[in-house]
């Protein structure tokens, strides 16, 4: 990953002009089609498979005059008045009529109608019309929405001083969210942090831009996909908070990476792709894991949850694919502006530690042997004088004393540090047992929306519970007396616990339907509802047996009930499934094992203080007032499952960032403690930089934002500050230092199955320190030194320095057939060398291995080609004739040919004919090995050719079993 970023942050910066105008077309074009073809949000929510949902479409097709959605009015008379009187029933009459003859209203309530009553207060002083509609909630257009808000304004002004209309219920429940002066506020803090964390406006910019960037590209899509997704109003909110946070934290560390690489005086070409590289390798990872975990949303089973981590996860998604691509183009621009301005004593020590040894394996090679022994064959040694990357221990030079001192202390005492940690985020996490979840309703609008001022009227003058009604409905055809059964229905569930009223029981114009209204004691989001819609579900058997009515329950507040369930039975899984990931990952990350599982645990606490601190402020009322909470109670349902999936990622990245950087200076110096003082030094100064940023960005959405975002956000912002500051730079380097060497054990067997991400770009970093090797401009096609091959039981061979230029040819032979195969297979890149430096075609093995077996063709000439990696099994013929089996592959041109198992070959005319094409290949500029068990295949080798006779691996004793070739091919 880190040579291929390495490669696209340079063109990206030598292009860069493209870069930037394709992003600008980029964003120029989606921007104008989502214009075109958007069709706005929806808040309507549906979720299959459950109760409600199932007995709301059975409602549409059987009952649609109550399958749509509703509002209401309610009408408060004059002090000393009540409904009856002339001067409120004249209008109110005069309103029922005006809001039947708007468009899609199926029906209105009237006090003053006895068939179809609406409910009345019982002092008489106020009377509560209910608007059903034959349309669902997402259908009905704003022309119908504003009509029936005329129909009640003309309803106020014509009631008498003292009077009061107000117009709410269930399709005015929600609103939809807008950016305010106060989420540009974050931007702000944002933008001072940058500024002085690096010193400079030009590079404080640049995240601001690439944010931005994103950004923009995510809404365009977002709002494109309206057209074929229904999309809720929270999830934009969502993507712009998501997307501006990552969006500056992966540019700032970028960009950081970038200045340490300029200080320490490479050009600005280089300094870029070395900082997308190594930088870009953690952001590509840390993308990735909060990737994952938003699509894990769709566990939960809820489209519109689904919808939105989908959104989130383009998002999240752009930022990155932005700060690979647009973001070095951008340093590409700002060229020496970027460069840290630094006494010249310290730009010399910096070059002095960016010469700093970086690959000790090839290191030691090197230097174990004096100059007679670096090279065999021409191949000189590794040159350990030459210039490496050093992008852990250059910003170590320019630490602050604060984070010196921050992490001695931590570390002094590390058991002591733990306790106090763990305690501490213990207590943050206590109140999270409280924690309830519901859907929003009117209930959290801001006091002054007309919904609210509705929802409040109704609870004073009615109770709770007629804000949130519920629908009992079921199947009648079998009854002969359908009223009867409907009025006797409505008896036996008025007389249930909790029930307030059952203002309305009966069946459709067809008599196969019924329905009841139930009115609960308490609230929508009380459990004393929640307990009512359990108890009528349990009660269906008995409603079954006794009546011959399949029941089932419904209606918007039935609907947040099963949400609230279904989020509620998904949390597990989804949490086993975030755990199980971030596991896998670290372990692949850090290869260790107690570091994947103490990063995973800090998680886990930082999980559980966001969720206390959110029950502290939304349920308990602690700063409330200061964060503008319209109201106490329950936080939207979907509030854990997006914040654990958010905070996953968020916690991904500061774990990367900052072990990552630790690590890469313990395998450098093997020394763990200092490794740990080094390594957060290094780091802790862009960490606490980028978690202050997404701190600023989450709680900016907090004071104005939306009541379903605000718990979100809030969660974000105490979730990044607590695993950023307590977990990530105290708790983490307590645990290392106590665990010390242990901290990076890791089993051989583990070792070897799992792949490696190089997230800290060694894989580069040798890349660059080989590539002036084995000099300047050298183009030889196979390069090696100290190349050691090992096999399932150890080394097959003694190690191995060759140098094989153009249309050269070396056999490798020797006693064991294992040994040849598995140092030809190494040489073709097919099987990873254990030790040593090797360059094939150019490139440094093992890490370019996918490139260079696409340069280097093997024939296997006694066994099949198919069991070998990487090859296509060879046709026939080609087995039969081994010269026609390397003709073929000669076709192509390849650099290098690799043909195993001459010694299989053993009629004299095949042989001679094998030689032939061997000497047509070297002829064309191939260079060929051949491998070969037993003697010198003396008759197949060119004139001239180079010879491996290999020896047996030191030390080599009777006991040491030897290694089969077929555990070699494996």
């Amino acid at each position: 990953m880190s040579s291929a970023l390495y490669s696209l942050g340079r063109w990206a910066v030598h292009a860069r002009r493209l870069v930037l105008l394709a992003w600008i077309g980029i964003l120029v074009v989606v921007g104008g089609f989502a214009g075109l073809v958007q069709q706005g949000l929806d808040d309507a929510v549906t979720i299959p498979g459950t109760e409600s949902q199932a007995a709301l479409d059975r409602l549409a097709a059987t009952f649609p005059q109550v399958s749509g959605a509703s509002a209401q009015v309610i009408v408060v008379a004059p002090d000393g008045s009540t409904i009856e009187d002339d001067a409120v029933q004249g209008p109110v009459e005069d309103a029922v009529d005006a809001l039947g003859d708007v468009d899609h209203v199926a029906g209105v309530t009237s006090p003053y109608d006895d068939t179809v009553p609406a409910s009345v207060s019982d002092d008489g002083t106020a009377a509560l019309l209910t608007v059903q509609l034959d349309q669902g909630e997402s259908e009905v257009a704003d022309a119908t929405k504003d009509a029936l808000g005329s129909a009640v304004d003309d309803l106020e002004a014509a009631l008498p001083d003292g009077a009061q209309a107000s117009l709410g219920g269930q399709l005015f429940s929600t609103e939809f969210p807008t950016l305010t002066v106060t989420e540009a506020l974050g931007l702000l803090v944002a933008l001072v942090v940058l500024v002085i964390t690096f010193g400079s406006f030009v590079a404080a910019g640049l995240p601001l831009l690439n944010a931005a960037m994103g950004v923009g590209v995510t809404m365009g899509l977002l709002f494109a996909a309206t057209a074929v997704a229904q999309i809720n109003s929270t999830t934009p909110m969502l993507a712009v908070m998501l997307g501006l946070a990552v969006g500056i934290d992966y540019a700032l560390f970028i960009v950081s990476r970038h200045r340490d690489e300029l200080a320490t005086g490479l050009p600005v070409d280089e300094a870029a792709a070395r900082s997308v590289a190594t930088g870009g390798s953690a952001v590509i990872f840390a993308g990735l894991t909060v990737m994952i975990a938003l699509v894990g949303l769709g566990v939960a089973g809820i489209p519109f949850l689904t919808v939105m981590g989908v959104a989130a996860a383009v998002g999240v998604g752009l930022a990155v694919l932005v700060s690979v691509t647009l973001l070095p183009a951008m340093l590409g621009f700002a060229g020496e502006r970027l460069r840290p301005k630094a006494p010249r004593a310290r730009r010399r020590g910096r070059r002095r530690a960016g010469r700093a040894p970086r690959a000790r394996s090839v290191r030691q090679d090197a230097s174990a042997s004096d100059a007679d022994d670096a090279r065999v064959d021409g191949a000189p040694a590794p040159d350990a004088s030459a210039p490496t990357t050093s992008t852990a221990s250059t910003g170590v030079q320019h630490h602050n004393r604060f984070f010196a001192g921050w992490v001695r202390t931590v570390t002094r005492v590390p058991l002591l540090t733990i306790l106090i940690v763990l305690a501490g985020l213990v207590l943050l996490t206590l109140p999270a047992k409280d924690l309830r979840l519901a859907l929003p309703d009117a209930g959290t609008l801001p006091e002054d929306n007309q919904a609210r001022v509705t929802y409040d009227l109704v609870s004073e003058h009615f109770g709770p519970g007629f804000n949130g009604p519920l629908i009992v409905t079921g199947t009648i055809v079998t009854s002969t007396d359908p009223v009867g059964l409907m009025d006797d229905l409505a008896d036996e569930i008025g007389d249930l616990p909790g029930v307030a009223d059952v203002p309305l029981a009966t069946p459709n114009p067809s008599a196969d339907t019924g329905i009841v209204q139930v009115i609960p004691t308490g609230a929508p989001d009380s459990e004393e509802t929640k307990d009512l819609v359990t108890q009528i579900r349990s009660q269906h058997d008995h409603f079954l047996d006794e009546y011959g009515v399949d029941l089932s329950v419904t209606g918007f507040t039935a609907v947040g009930i099963d949400v609230s369930d279904k989020l509620g039975a998904a949390l597990l899984p989804f949490a086993l499934v975030v755990v199980g990931l971030s596991l896998v990952l670290l372990t692949m990350v850090f290869r260790s094992i107690a570091v994947p599982i103490k990063a995973t645990v800090g998680y886990l606490f930082s999980v559980g203080a966001a969720f206390g601190v959110v029950t502290l402020v939304f349920e308990q009322g602690v700063m409330a007032d200061a964060l503008n909470v319209t109201r106490l109670g329950p936080v939207i349902s979907f509030m854990p499952i997006v914040l654990m999936g958010v905070l996953f990622g968020l916690a991904m990245d500061y774990e990367v960032f900052l072990v990552s950087r630790i690590r890469e200076d313990y395998v450098r110096s093997g020394d763990a403690r200092r490794s740990i003082s080094t390594g957060f030094q290094a780091s802790a100064k862009v960490v606490t930089a980028a978690a202050i940023i997404m701190f600023a960005v989450f709680i900016a959405f907090v004071p104005e934002g939306d009541m379903s975002l605000k718990p979100i956000a809030l969660g974000l912002a105490v979730g990044v500050l607590v695993d950023a500051f307590l977990v990530r730079m105290t708790l983490v380097p307590a645990v290392l230092a106590l665990l010390g060497d242990r901290a990076w054990w890791m089993p051989r067997r583990l070792d070897r199955v799992l792949p490696s991400f190089d997230v800290e770009g060694e894989g580069l970093a040798r890349e660059l320190e080989l590539r002036d090797w084995p000099e300047p401009g050298a183009t030889d096609p196979v390069v090696a030194h100290g190349l050691e091959v090992a096999g399932p039981r150890g080394p097959l061979a003694a190690p191995v320095t060759v140098r094989v230029p153009d249309g050269g040819t070396l056999v490798v032979h020797g006693a064991s057939a294992a040994a040849v195969t598995g140092v030809a297979l190494a040489l073709a890149g097919r099987l990873k060398p254990s030790a040593g430096a090797l360059k094939v075609t150019g490139l440094v093995l093992p890490e370019r291995a996918s490139s260079v077996r696409r340069r280097v063709a093997v024939v296997d000439l006694a066994a099949d080609a198919a069991a070998l990696p990487g090859d296509a099994p060879a046709p026939a013929a080609h087995r039969t004739h081994p010269a026609a089996a390397v003709g073929a592959v000669l076709a192509e041109h390849p650099r290098v040919v690799v043909v195993l198992g001459t010694d299989a070959v053993s009629a004299p005319d095949e042989r001679a004919e094998l030689a032939v094409a061997v000497g047509r290949g070297t002829d064309a500029g191939t260079a060929v090995v051949l491998g070969s068990v037993g003697a010198f295949p003396s008759d197949l080798a060119p004139p001239g050719s180079q010879v491996l006779d290999l020896q047996p691996p030191e030390p080599a004793t009777a006991e040491q079993p030897t290694t089969d070739l077929e555990e070699v091919r494996a």
